[in-house]
């Protein structure tokens, strides 16, 4: 591969938006392991929010699409591959890249639990400072305990 090649396929793995459009690949070895890894994503995707029971299977997962994606980059880099290699290499980085920012965008679901939570602790100490302002607060106010 030319070096202006080698070049040109690095910077489109690292252009900003590269994956704006990008397939996530139907399957896909990781480390010697076939995936389905565009069911994977949708499956989990499709709830919007990661079961607290699921929350290590996805970041596994990403850490793998992280670790492959990284050893896909690197014969690019080292321009170890021909043109051809590099641009199907290229591909699989960006489809890579598609399923880790779908899985990125997830939300654990206890976090959303905890954020319902934390609105009716606030939506109670509002009422109690209520209760307290307008004296009704069962005679601890203004009006009634004295």
């Amino acid at each position: 591969m030319k070096e202006f090649e080698r070049k040109q396929l690095l910077e489109r793995v690292n252009r900003e938006g590269a994956t704006v459009g990008a397939q996530i690949p139907d399957r896909i070895d990781i480390q010697g392991e076939r995936i389905d890894l565009k069911e994977f994503v949708f499956e989990i995707k499709r709830r919007d929010t990661v079961p607290p029971g699921e929350r290590d299977q996805v970041d596994q997962a990403k850490r793998n699409l992280r670790r492959e994606r990284i050893e896909r980059l690197q014969p690019i880099e080292d321009g170890e591959i021909s043109y051809e290699e590099g641009r199907k290499l290229v591909d699989d980085i960006i489809g890579i890249d598609r399923a880790l920012n779908a899985l990125e965008q997830l939300r654990p679901a206890d976090l959303e639990q905890e954020a319902k939570l934390q609105n009716a602790a606030d939506q109670k100490r509002w009422m109690n400072f209520l209760k307290k302002a307008l004296g009704r607060d069962g005679g601890k106010g203004k009006r009634g305990g004295r």
